[in-house]
């Protein structure tokens, strides 16, 4: 039966749902409070996959819809609260109540904040009866508590206005009637403010999760069980036990715990079994309801957001809504969500080729992207995907032609090369290029010794060192010959003289001048000036021309982006994105027949970057590449990857790709994509 949260409200007599071209339709309404607009939305999914044309759902009151069903003018809701709403339905109406979604689990009552509870010990309604109490909610000023109540036309609102009569309380207390939701919201800025608050509210909904039951506010009981005449042969069962936030166990309510069910035209259901026997089964778990009824406020509560939350319930649970189908309609098994009714079921058959994060094979069994995609697609056709592998997109092609697969998966991106043998769907994933080359991590002191040497080797270095010898040799001979013969720093043997004049030309060039060995005759000392001027520039431009040619080493040891692979060595895989991008900017990639054999490349120096799709370079990086691998820059070249199918197969194609829309529709898709590749990749 149909779980259904919301309470308390509340065309020709129905007979066969009048048929289109699309199917049958069935009128469907739903309450004014839009807390029970979730579920009309799911049963709005769950008859269009039996088969039907759902029309509305339309807004009203719970008078206006009871009398609605009765007389045709709509078919069903799924917003029926009983005993609340027994009171709108007359002896001999043509309408049937069906099944029993929630079995007294909806609960609703009066609360007040704890801090005012606590310090005025407040716990019964019928303190409010004392006007210094009353006065403690009194928020416009005419003396009496002012109880947020419910909106004019719900079913609540009359037995508020009992309670108040029944208990004493219409001189203290007066119920604040008006739209619920702003109403209520004030009530909760009050709260977080400090200010005391009075008011009414029921479960499943948003506001016990904002305002918690035995945290933020407490239940009020009633001095006595009281009701309204038409809900009297419920009195009983106003205590409710294992209530968090009574002063009392069991807690005297003042309500009885309702039953959820759906509401239909009686004349409707005799002429549409199959809806009679769906709504009989479905359940809604409160937790789910209440869980999406705080996302509704959360996110904004668009009209889109709740369609979006119908359709992520459905998919989470298909195994389950195949069921019910099954059960209410054998024929209209996995009938997908669109109103298409191509008969379904069986077996997916897909060739997967392993390509991490698109398709991983560890441990026996299958991971990654698109295998929880193909999977949630086959799941929506009322299919199961039997996965196996392949090794070559050759193999995936040629078992998708014989018929041995339906489908072909694992990071195949679309090219004009494959086009010309195969068929994709929509794209599954747009992405681009990227660049994997090693990390300046990985480089140990051996490589940098290498590059030292490398940078020397490669530039003007060995010729300017060969002049700057070539100079000191010939100061050091020319201050031995001015000096040798009246300066003791010089000694007269030339062997000895000659390494002292040498020493002394290296230590006056570069400025270093220790003082112990100086010339003394005039001639000496103009030399030196000289040598001094002269060998301050040999030596300056000497280690210029080094760090020149290390910097220049090191630039070119970097990658940052497509403009840095010219005259490179780049490997990529052969009919890739990458193998047709690469010579459209002057470049002859290395072309390999698996990726792997790419990274072989590149982790033994044979390459010196790799170009392919970014998804998986990125991964491999990140998860594989053990820290010595990174991918620069951003991602270039869109690239599109879709699942593979036989030209022949138009029927499948176009299935697969609803299927893949509506999941797209839905959000689902959006939250398997982002914990495969994070928000902000494309």
């Amino acid at each position: 039966m149909v779980l259904l949260a919301g309470p308390f409200m509340g065309i020709a007599p129905a007979v066969q749902a009048q048929t289109t071209a699309d199917g049958p339709v069935v009128h469907i309404a739903r309450p004014t409070w839009d807390t029970g607009w979730f579920q009309a939305e799911v049963l709005r999914l769950l008859l269009e996959r039996l088969g039907y044309r759902a029309d509305g759902p339309i807004t009203m009151d719970n008078a206006e819809f009871y009398e609605a069903v009765a007389s045709g003018d709509v078919d069903l809701w799924a917003s029926g609260w009983f005993p609340l709403h027994d009171v709108h339905i007359a002896p001999d109406a043509a309408v049937e109540v069906v099944g029993t979604a929630v079995d007294d689990g909806a609960l609703q009552g009066y609360f007040v904040d704890s801090g005012t509870a606590a310090a005025y010990g407040i716990t019964n309604l019928g303190d409010l009866a004392d006007p210094s109490v009353a006065t403690l909610f009194d928020h416009d000023g005419d003396g009496k508590a002012d109880l947020v109540g419910c909106s004019i036309g719900w079913s609540c609102a009359q037995t508020i206005d009992h309670h108040l009569d029944a208990y004493g309380l219409t001189g203290t207390v007066e119920q604040i009637q008006g739209d619920y939701s702003p109403l209520i919201a004030e009530t909760i800025t009050r709260q977080r403010a400090g200010e005391p608050v009075l008011y009414f509210t029921w479960t499943p909904n948003w506001t016990v999760g904002e305002l918690v039951p035995g945290v933020d506010v407490v239940w009020l009981e009633t001095p006595f069980p009281s009701l309204p005449d038409d809900q009297a042969s419920a009195i009983d069962r106003t205590f409710v036990a294992g209530i968090d936030g009574c002063a009392n166990d069991p807690c005297q309510t003042g309500w009885p715990p309702n039953d959820i069910r759906a509401v239909a035209n009686a004349h409707f259901l005799d002429a549409n079994p199959a809806v009679r026997t769906l709504l009989e089964q479905v359940v809604i778990p409160l937790e789910d309801i209440s869980a999406q009824n705080a996302r509704m406020i959360t996110e904004g509560g668009d009209p889109a957001d709740i369609r979006r939350h119908a359709a992520e319930w459905i998919q989470a649970n298909l195994a389950t809504v195949h069921e019910w189908i099954r059960t209410a309609d054998p024929a209209a098994v996995g009938v997908s969500s669109d109103g298409d009714d191509a008969p379904v079921g069986g077996t997916l058959s897909v060739a997967a080729r392993a390509l991490p994060p698109f398709v991983i094979y560890e441990n026996a069994s299958y991971s990654g992207f698109e295998v929880e995609l193909i999977k949630l697609l086959a799941a929506d056709l009322g299919m199961e995907a039997e996965i196996y592998a392949v090794d070559t997109v050759a193999k995936q092609i040629d078992d998708i032609q014989r018929g041995v697969a339906d489908v072909g998966l694992g990071g195949t991106a679309v090219t004009a090369h494959r086009e010309q043998d195969i068929d994709f769907s929509v794209p599954v994933l747009d992405s681009g290029l990227s660049i994997l080359t090693t990390a300046e991590s990985s480089r140990n002191i051996g490589d940098r010794i290498a590059t030292f040497f490398t940078a020397i080797a490669s530039s003007d270095l060995p010729w300017l060192l060969g002049v700057f010898a070539l100079a000191v040799l010939i100061a050091a001979h020319l201050i031995w010959l001015l000096e040798r013969r009246h300066n003791p720093d010089f000694a007269v043997p030339y062997r000895k003289g000659i390494w002292d004049s040498f020493y002394w030309s290296v230590v006056t060039m570069s400025t270093v001048g220790y003082g112990d060995k100086v010339a003394r005759g005039n001639r000496g000392r103009v030399l030196a000036l000289l040598w001094i001027a002269l060998g301050t520039l040999v030596f300056a431009s000497f280690t210029a021309a080094i760090a020149s040619s290390l910097a220049v080493n090191e630039l070119r040891s970097e990658i940052s982006g497509p403009a840095d692979l010219s005259g490179r060595r780049v490997a990529t895989v052969k009919h890739s994105a990458g193998e047709t991008y690469l010579p459209s900017i002057g470049i002859g990639p290395v072309v390999v027949d698996e990726i792997d054999a790419a990274y072989e490349l590149l982790s033994e120096g044979d390459v010196e970057a790799v170009v392919f799709d970014a998804p998986v370079l990125h991964y491999y990086a990140s998860h594989r590449g053990g820290g010595d691998f990174v991918t620069v820059g951003s991602d270039f070249r869109r690239v599109r990857y879709g699942l593979m199918i036989d030209e022949n197969n138009a029927e499948l194609r176009e299935r697969l790709n609803l299927a893949l829309l509506d999941l797209m529709e839905s959000g689902i898709y959006a939250r398997l994509h982002d914990g495969w590749f994070g928000s902000d990749s494309s």
